[in-house]
């Protein structure tokens, strides 16, 4: 069956998982478009919204561009919005492009639900967005700043109380960033944190209902420890500017109302015409009004109205277990590969369709960055082991979408770039050295590493008549390619005037101590033998002859490295010594030239020829990887020019080993 488009909306959680299983189906196949369009050029990690808003983390860590996300693979993404969908003629439409389709993935995510409650629309926050979250990012602190300078302590109560409506996953992970921002606002301000008021108000007799109750109870204990006060079966009625009506009758007065209480489906899913699911219980009640946005499916994954469509994610409504599936982004996931999988069968004929069967994994919600509750596969964990978790998982989920590249970049943006020990492993591996520290260090190993190549050359290392000089590397019986028999004989017979020459030296030495002796006494020499170095810095790492050394040489040197002509090893290790140093010394790709610098004392050292006062060597490469070129070094305009070209290769694209920065 040839020229089949498949269109997807939406680059959510399930619009991403449809598109990579496709592409990853159809990448040989040229008859088989895949489009999916977005109004945004990036997926955003809903999951973690509320870390941008509470100033946790940078904006840029919820949002993974699709130019890394799809790189080299089939995937057309179209930044478009989609107005209309016209399920007779199959094809969609913005206001400026028609786009047909044989297979439609509506993946176009969910909205917040307010429940027809008069004012919460207009007089709240919401964290359903990355606009949702930029927008609170720079009202919390807009508003915090207004306050501590307000005279008036009234309207400074007001301003500084915050309300959160809602104790789901949402809600409880917002007050957390809240209560963490509080404490670090107050400090920055110098500012009491008791001035702060952080209320938590859920219309349920209970926090997070969808926990067991022992990890709600966690959850609950934690907040109340840092004063974040908790108002369950407080029903919200109303809210007006600056004001939340409960159904007591009370009111709240605030300036910063979030609310986090409900999400329904997307307006633009729900303007289709298609049948959606009912409020209330199922089977549907004629006399309830439809979910909007939610549509019925079958078991696999399809449109109950049209067999080629196939919502997913948060807009669609499908009963399993006597419940409707939860808008939880496996769910999203799941589903979009559900969705994939019978788009496949229906275009490959080859296999039969998929039913839809869960397969969740657990839940876990974060307090902050320092405390959070899971039950993941049965296992129930809170603190430190549960906020491993919620990263582990969210690791799992990105090196599926984007590589290793975004895996270290979200390690970066909640560990290593983190700020005030806003994290479970507080400051430990956040701090940053400023690169002109390390430029004497870097000027000084560079000048090393040229002394180094130097000295071979004066040692006759490019003397190709004399011989090699680097048969110390090798075992005795193991000759390298360009030597002759001779030149082997000689070396050896070198060996022998070594020994001869050490063995001078040390008649020498004992000559001198005798002199010291019969010059300071006998005293002062019995005295002198009871005091030892207690390591001797001068013997090698591992013996030359010891079992690490010889498997080294044997495995590696004896059986590779043997087969270069000495000639060619021998320049090849005086111009990587050079090498090192120049670049070192420029400030010239130090990372690489700081890599190639640990793995040739790593050799060096595996060989027995390295002695424990050289070690230095090994870790100042370390601390060189960590861009101390960019100080006073050439790599301040090298690097960016290189990571750009780099990102815009197809290695690059295919495999998502992008450097920092957007791709091409």
């Amino acid at each position: 069956m040839a020229g089949k488009h498949i269109l997807i909306i939406g680059g959510g959680y399930a619009g991403i998982a449809a598109a990579k299983k496709l592409a990853k189906q159809f990448k040989k196949r040229d008859d088989i478009t895949i489009t999916l369009v977005d109004k945004h050029p990036f997926h955003t990690l809903m999951t973690e919204l509320h870390e941008v808003a509470g100033r946790r983390v940078e904006p840029d860590s919820v949002r993974i561009p699709y130019s890394k996300i799809f790189g080299a693979s089939k995937v057309t993404v179209k930044l478009d919005a989609i107005t209309s969908v016209d399920f007779t003629k199959k094809q969609a439409a913005s206001e400026t492009a028609v786009y047909p389709y044989d297979y439609l993935v509506l993946g176009a995510g969910a909205e917040p639900e307010f429940f027809g409650i008069p004012g919460i629309k207009e007089n709240s926050f919401t964290l359903w967005s990355y606009d949702d979250a930029m927008k609170l990012r720079y009202h919390l602190e807009e508003v915090f700043e207004k306050a501590v300078a307000e005279p008036d302590a009234e309207k400074q109560k007001k301003m500084l109380t915050f309300v959160v409506a809602g104790a789901g996953f949402t809600g409880i992970e917002m007050a957390g960033e809240l209560l963490e921002w509080r404490d670090e606002m107050c400090n920055k301000w110098l500012t009491g944190a008791d001035k702060v008021r952080i209320v938590i108000v859920e219309a349920m007799p209970a926090i997070l209902p969808i926990f067991e109750k022992d990890l709600a109870d966690k959850v609950a204990a934690y907040l109340k420890k840092h004063n974040v006060e908790l108002m369950t079966g407080a029903a919200i009625t109303g809210a007006e500017p600056g004001v939340v009506k409960l159904k007591t009758g009370a009111t709240l007065e605030t300036a910063t109302f979030i609310w986090t209480a409900g999400v329904t489906g997307n307006s633009f899913a729900g303007s289709l015409g298609l049948s959606a699911g009912p409020y209330g219980k199922n089977p549907p009640d004629p006399a309830k009004k439809n979910r909007q946005g939610r549509l019925l499916v079958t078991g696999e994954m399809r449109s109950v109205d049209y067999p080629d469509v196939f919502p997913v994610g948060d807009n669609l409504w499908f009963i399993e277990n006597e419940k409707p599936l939860p808008q939880i982004v496996e769910t999203a996931l799941q589903t979009g590969a559900t969705a994939a999988e019978n788009i496949i069968a229906d275009i490959e004929g080859t296999r039969g369709a998929k039913q839809f069967k869960s397969d969740y994994h657990g839940f876990m919600v974060s307090v902050g960055g320092k405390y959070a509750v899971s039950n993941a596969m049965g296992i129930k964990m809170s603190g430190i082991f549960a906020q491993a978790m919620k990263h582990f998982v969210n690791l799992h989920y990105l090196i599926g979408v984007a590589g290793v590249n975004q895996c270290w970049e979200y390690i970066k943006h909640e560990f290593l770039d983190i700020k005030t020990h806003r994290s479970f492993v507080r400051g430990f591996g956040s701090y940053k050295m400023r690169g002109y520290w390390v430029l004497p260090l870097r000027l000084w190993v560079g000048l090393m590493w040229v002394f180094e190549g130097v000295n071979k050359i004066g040692e006759g290392w490019l003397a190709w008549s004399s011989g090699s000089k680097s048969t110390w590397m090798f075992s005795p019986w193991v000759i390298q390619a360009g030597s002759a028999a001779a030149q082997a004989v000689s070396a050896a017979s070198g060996t022998g005037d070594a020994a001869t020459a050490a063995s001078g030296a040390a008649e020498t030495v004992s000559a001198a101590s005798g002199a010291v002796s019969g010059a300071a006494g006998t005293a002062v020499s019995a005295a002198a033998s009871q005091f030892k170095a207690v390591w001797d810095l001068t013997m090698p790492i591992f013996d030359a002859q010891g079992a690490v050394a010889t498997w080294f040489r044997t495995t590696f040197m004896d059986s590779i490295m043997s087969h270069i002509p000495f000639q060619g090893f021998q320049l090849m290790v005086v111009l990587v010594e050079i090498g090192i140093g120049l670049c070192m010394l420029g400030g010239l790709f130090t990372w690489l030239a700081g890599a190639v610098s640990i793995a040739m004392c790593l050799v060096f050292t595996l060989s027995g020829m390295f002695e424990w006062y050289k070690v230095w060597f090994i870790f100042t490469g370390f601390l060189l990887l960590g861009g101390a070129g960019r100080a006073f070094g050439l790599d301040c305009w090298a690097i960016p020019f290189f990571k750009r070209w780099w990102n815009g290769t197809a290695i690059a694209r295919k495999f998502y080993l992008y450097f920092d920065g957007n791709s091409k």
